[in-house]
C-alpha cells in the first residue's frame, strides 16, 4: 500500500496517542497528553491553523442569531465580495455557484477549472481566469463546500452547453453562519498572504528538505510512492502529522519550534530496508 486515507490516518492517530481531545493552531492535542504536530491539516482546509480565530467567531455569533434558513442575508453578498477580492483584487464581481465538494465541482464542470491555492509558489494569476474553484480555508470537514467563481463576461456562463448556469446550487444553500466563517476565512487568507513569506517557510529546512521539496509553504515527499505509507507512520511515532496521500502536500507548521522535529532527526527514515 502506497497511500492510506484519512480514516486510516485517524486510526494510526488514535491507536499511538488516543482521542483527539483539543485543536489549535498547527498541534493537535491527544488523550495521552501527547503534543502532534499537524502537517497535513485536513489537506489545507486548515492551513491557517485549527483554531478558526474570527471566522469561527463570526460562525458562532451568526448561528445565535438563528439566521439558518434558506433565505437572503446579509453574508452571502458579503461571500461574492471577498472572493471577488481574493481573486481580482475586486476589479471583477464573480458570479458564484455552490458545489458539495471540490471533487464534485471537477466532475461537472471539467479538469480546465482552476483552482485557487493559498500562497501559491507559481504566483497564478487568478484575475486572468475566467473560472477558478475556490474552496474556503475553513477548518470545518463537513461540508466541505467548493465555489465556482466565474466571470460575469465569461463564455463559460454565456455559452451554449457550458452548463454553468445550470451548475452546482445557489449561494442560499450555504447557512448564513456557514457563509459568515467562510467569509472571514478568506479574508484571514487575503491578510496573511500579505504578511507571511519566504523566511517564514525555509526555517525548518534543516531537517524537512532531507524529505520532502519544498515550493513555499507546501511539502513535496521525496520518499518513494511504494514507501510513503510507512513513513507517515514513522513520522506518527515522531508525534508528526503529515498528508496520508502521496499526491497531497504536507505544509509547513507555521509557527511551531523547530524542537518538534527531534524525534524524525534523531530517528530519521531509512528509504532502503
Amino acid at each position: 500500500m502506497t497511500d492510506m486515507n484519512k480514516d486510516i490516518l485517524a486510526d494510526e492517530i488514535f491507536s499511538r496517542y488516543g482521542a483527539i481531545t483539543r485543536a489549535r493552531g498547527c498541534f493537535l492535542y491527544t488523550k495521552k497528553t501527547v503534543r502532534l504536530t499537524d502537517m497535513f491539516r485536513e489537506g489545507g482546509a486548515a492551513i491557517l491553523g485549527w483554531g478558526g480565530g474570527s471566522a469561527f467567531t463570526m460562525l458562532k455569533n451568526t448561528l445565535n442569531r438563528g439566521i439558518t434558513g434558506t433565505f437572503r442575508t446579509e453574508f452571502h453578498p458579503q461571500l461574492i465580495r471577498a472572493v471577488s477580492l481574493l481573486l481580482d483584487n475586486q476589479k471583477n464581481t464573480r458570479t458564484l455557484r455552490v458545489f458539495r465538494s471540490l471533487s464534485a465541482l471537477r466532475a461537472e464542470c471539467g479538469e480546465d477549472v482552476a483552482i485557487y491555492t493559498p500562497f501559491d509558489p507559481d504566483n497564478t494569476d487568478y484575475s486572468t481566469k475566467d473560472a477558478v474553484a475556490v474552496v474556503p480555508p475553513l477548518p470545518w470537514v463537513s461540508p466541505s463546500y467548493a465555489l465556482l467563481a466565474v466571470k460575469a463576461n465569461s463564455p463559460r456562463l454565456l455559452g451554449e452547453g457550458s452548463g454553468v448556469r445550470s451548475s452546482g446550487e445557489s449561494l442560499l444553500s450555504i447557512p448564513a453562519p456557514m457563509a459568515a466563517g467562510m467569509c472571514r476565512a478568506i479574508y484571514d487568507v487575503i491578510k496573511a498572504q500579505g504578511e507571511w513569506r519566504e523566511q517564514d517557510f525555509f526555517l525548518y529546512d534543516p531537517v524537512l528538505t532531507k524529505y520532502w521539496t519544498r515550493r513555499g509553504c507546501y511539502l513535496f515527499p521525496k520518499v518513494s510512492r511504494e514507501r510513503y505509507a510507512d513513513f507517515v507512520r514513522h513520522c506518527l511515532d515522531c508525534a508528526i502529522v503529515i498528508s496520508p496521500d502521496y499526491d497531497t502536500p504536507s505544509l509547513v507548521p507555521f509557527g511551531a519550534d523547530r524542537g518538534v522535529f527531534t524525534a524524525l532527526k534523531n530517528k530519521p527514515f531509512e528509504e532502503e530496508r
